[in-house]
């Protein structure tokens, strides 16, 4: 039996000139993952990363009939889910006989909906899918019942069924190292269209879930709250290997990386002790930062930190469940930037249902008065699986039904939030007064010229100077 899967492309397709310019974003690892499980089980396997090739439906169609599989499966967020509902369709119609299985989070949250709504998918796997994709291959291959495959949902004439949840994967070790192979695409990170990249560059995963309670967020359901981690050792398994492929530069994709800081430094000592010599970048809390910790990171070659901030209002990180403080977020940025980490970026999510128009600015202006280097400024949006979601669907604000496939900005939907437009051009405004502050620039040139990873991006940016301008005008209408 063949599997094959697909990484979907966001759902609105893109013109000729922006397929053009969209960037080739980290690999799929889940998908990875899910894939090399399967082929070392002896499953023939493959992968298209529809979204880092930037196909259309009709070129992804072609590629699907061309490699012929019994089974295709789809990682679906909220923000992909259409199109993949829009490639399997089509494929369904040639390939009648082919079982189309849709999982990741939008799937997991939405398993009766999609169900419901397409008949043309066969099966959702929820949750985690590794062993779950093994279990379903082999009930398949010899005609057993779906019933006893753990993990899914399916539809048996007008009923939607599910099978009771699949064990998370508590020992991560037991994973292979992922097949990067399956993918023929080189991969990159960028800012606003400014590549951070300038050497092979991959993902990678140390540890899986989170266990806070960030009510804009479902990755504490989906990962039913568990955070694991891979050990030390194993992790330095696949540094060696994949620096023997060649490859220099690395994002860690952790939904939590610095849970643990004793577990961070650990790495960092282990990875300056086996001599590996690689650039990093990686995701932080503001509260779980210390400085040791950051120390240890830079002189182990991180040279990239996102910082989720959120919001310079202490009502509204108490709404968001997010357990920080403003004075956590400042002390955080302050320490990162003593320790010598080249790039710091701000996470901040405005818009939020109660959010007065007040305490948008103050987070705008919160964003200047500290040292980051870039701010990410994010409208917040909502899907199933998230707190939020719940309750304004319980006040009666928001209507599942229109929005379950295609999330909703809650600006959009509170009558309480400021409203949308409004919203927009206060974000505009910001981001443009942030990168244009007098001494902003020259002090960003300093600092490129002072560390060659910054003036490597510099360069980077110069020579791909139109992706760059695409790319700072693309962030101003995504608000």
């Amino acid at each position: 039996m063949k599997f094959s899967f697909i990484h979907p492309s966001p759902n609105i397709e893109l013109s000729e000139s922006q397929r053009e310019m969209a960037p080739a974003s980290w690999p799929p690892l889940g998908i990875l993952y899910a894939a090399t499980v399967l082929e070392r089980e002896g499953v023939e396997v493959s992968v298209l990363d529809q979204a880092a090739k930037v196909l259309s439906v009709e070129e992804t169609v072609k590629w699907i009939r061309r490699e012929d599989p019994q089974v295709l499966g789809f990682s679906t967020l909220t923000n992909s889910g259409r199109m993949a509902a829009r490639i399997a369709k089509d494929v369904k119609e040639v390939m009648p006989d082919i079982t189309i299985v849709f999982g990741n989070c939008h799937a997991t949250f939405n398993a009766k909906r999609i169900l419901e709504k397409y008949p043309f998918v066969d099966v959702i796997v929820r949750g985690e899918g590794e062993y779950t994709c093994i279990d379903l291959v082999r009930c398949l291959e010899r005609g057993g019942s779906l019933k006893k495959v753990p993990g899914i949902s399916f539809k048996k004439g007008k009923e939607v069924l599910s099978t009771p949840e699949g064990a998370p994967i508590r020992n991560l070790d037991v994973l292979p190292i992922p097949n990067r192979e399956l993918l023929d695409v080189q991969y990159s990170s960028a800012i606003f269209g400014i590549p951070l990249v300038t050497k092979k560059f991959t993902s990678i995963l140390s540890s899986r879930g989170c266990p806070y309670r960030c009510t804009f967020c479902g990755c504490r359901k989906f990962s039913h709250g568990l955070w694991r981690t891979r050990s030390i050792e194993n992790i330095l398994r696949e540094f060696h290997f994949l620096e023997s492929e060649g490859f220099k530069q690395f994002l860690f994709v952790d939904d939590l990386f610095t849970a643990s800081p004793k577990r961070v430094m650990n790495l960092c000592r282990s990875m300056r002790r086996e001599g590996i010599d690689v650039e990093w970048m990686c995701e932080s809390r503001v509260d779980n930062c210390p400085q040791e910790m950051l120390d240890s990171m830079v002189k182990a070659g991180c040279r990239t930190i996102y910082f989720g901030i959120e919001s310079a209002n202490q009502r509204i990180l108490d709404y968001y469940s997010k357990g920080i403080t403003p004075d956590q977020s400042k002390l955080s940025v302050r320490k990162a930037r003593r320790a010598g980490i080249d790039v710091i970026v701000g996470s901040f999510i405005l818009g939020a249902t109660y959010e007065t128009k007040g305490e948008v600015l103050n987070t705008l202006n919160f964003a200047k008065e500290i040292d980051i280097d870039v701010p990410q400024f994010n409208v917040l949006s909502i899907f199933p699986g998230s707190d939020i979601w719940e309750e304004l669907v319980k006040k009666g604000v928001l209507d599942e039904k229109e929005y379950w496939e295609t999330g909703v900005r809650v600006a959009e939907v509170s009558p309480w939030a400021v409203p949308h437009e409004e919203l927009k051009r206060m974000i505009q405004d910001g981001f443009r007064d942030f990168f244009y502050r007098r001494g902003f620039i020259l002090r960003a040139l300093l600092r490129s010229i002072k560390s060659s990873y910054r003036f490597k991006i510099l360069t980077n940016g110069i020579l791909n100077f139109s992706q760059v301008v695409e790319g700072f005008r693309q962030a101003s209408q995504t608000f």
